[in-house]
């Protein structure tokens, strides 16, 4: 488990943060729980990226379907508010 976490550390697709051991949960799923947090900020910063994106490419006209890109960057900040605020509160709980 160890090795598989650290070749995804490794190949630079987790930042390089190391998760707060949480009271009452095992190693390999206190650690699991922790980078699935991390790549949901990721996700979600993709999502913001994604909409402006298409906010860029967008056909601006009236009937071009315009609110796609705020679905999309809205639906981004909402996962990174919700890790954020999940890993803060799960470090409070472990600290």
């Amino acid at each position: 488990m160890q090795m598989a976490t650290e070749m995804v550390t490794l190949a630079g697709l987790i930042p390089g943060a190391k998760p707060t051991q949480i009271d009452g949960l095992s190693g390999p799923v206190s650690t699991l729980f922790g980078y699935g947090l991390w790549l949901l900020i990721l996700a979600g910063a993709g999502g913001v990226g994604f909409g402006v994106f298409k906010l860029a490419i967008s056909d601006k006209s009236r009937h071009g379907g315009g609110s796609e890109p705020f679905k999309w960057m809205g639906a981004g900040v909402a996962a990174i508010l919700l890790a954020g605020s999940l890993i803060t509160i799960l470090n409070g709980i472990a600290g």
